[in-house]
């Protein structure tokens, strides 16, 4: 991987789950910011980051003092709560500051932080495509984000110089970058992602109340596929609740998309329809093949 310069002077992270911690170890780790500051809402939160060693950040105990000489502050906190942070710390906000975030939904997020942004600060929306079904400051590590996509969706307007300055960092951290419109973006991660969390949601959901199969049958007898539900149905509830609430529209068309493909399904069993079964797992089978390929899985 290409070595990077310093990016950024002071860097803040705001929300100290998963993604917030990973970033202040691997930003502090690889240099990529000669300080940086960590805040989260919770006590018990800040208490424990604080105990971390390694963590890679200051951690503040005011949301103010975390931002408010922060050349880029980063809000890693549910998609739900982007608006309110925003217009609780874009006051805070020093000249020519970008403020940037990690949800796996853009537009809404857009819509909620631009009405707060000053008008001497720049808004570069991110989203690592990075993560496993752990949370809090301890589940961090500095590695997550390596050989990972993070996209970003720049709004109008917004200075190249700035958008290359984010690009920059998530580069240096070992992702992927690519740009990418944030309706645009909205619906690709409906269908890679949001839609399987919703079926691994669902189908889990099916098992536990399944009568004429006991919980202690479902946990002994779990081949592989239903262990892959298990594991993604364990993400955190509060993060996947706000992103399907706030992208309602494109898990609505994809779902519906989904259902349809569903019900043909349906149909090829019941009649019968062998080849169709055999041409749809083959068809299936190359797309895995092209991920594998693709390096975003391994066999």
């Amino acid at each position: 991987m290409k070595d990077f310069d310093t990016v950024f002077d002071k860097v803040a992270i705001i929300g100290l789950g998963l993604i917030g911690s990973s970033l202040t170890r691997a930003i502090s780790d690889k240099k990529l910011a000669n300080q940086v500051l960590g805040f989260d809402g919770s006590e018990v939160v800040r208490a424990e980051a604080r105990g971390i060693e390694g963590f890679g950040a200051d951690v503040t105990e005011t949301l103010e003092e975390a931002v408010s000489n922060a050349d880029l502050i980063i809000m890693a906190v549910p998609v739900g709560a982007v608006g309110s942070l925003a217009q609780e710390l874009c006051p805070h906000l020093k000249d020519g500051a970008i403020l940037s975030d990690v949800g796996s939904v853009k537009k809404s997020i857009i819509d909620t932080v631009v009405p707060h942004l000053p008008e001497t600060c720049h808004f570069v929306p991110g989203h690592p495509v990075a993560g496993t079904e752990y949370s809090g400051p301890k589940a961090g590590f500095s590695t997550l984000f390596e050989g990972r996509w993070c996209i970003l969706t720049p709004i109008e307007n917004t200075p190249r110089l700035e958008v290359e300055k984010v690009s920059n960092l998530w580069a240096g951290l070992g992702s992927d970058v690519e740009e990418m419109d944030a309706e645009h973006h909205d619906i690709v991660l409906a269908i890679t992602s949001h839609i399987p969390h919703l079926i691994a949601y669902n189908i889990v959901g099916t098992a536990a109340d399944l009568e004429e199969v006991t919980s202690s049958e479902v946990i002994k007898y779990s081949a592989g596929g239903f262990r892959d539900f298990t594991r993604i149905a364990a993400s955190d509830p509060v993060m996947w609740r706000d992103v399907f609430m706030n992208n309602k529209e494109a898990v609505l068309e994809m779902l519906g998309r989904f259902t349809e493909d569903l019900t043909q399904l349906q149909r090829h069993i019941r009649r019968g329809d062998g080849q169709a079964l055999e041409d749809l797992f083959t068809r299936t089978r190359e797309i895995r093949r092209s991920i594998i390929e693709a390096g975003q899985a391994t066999e």
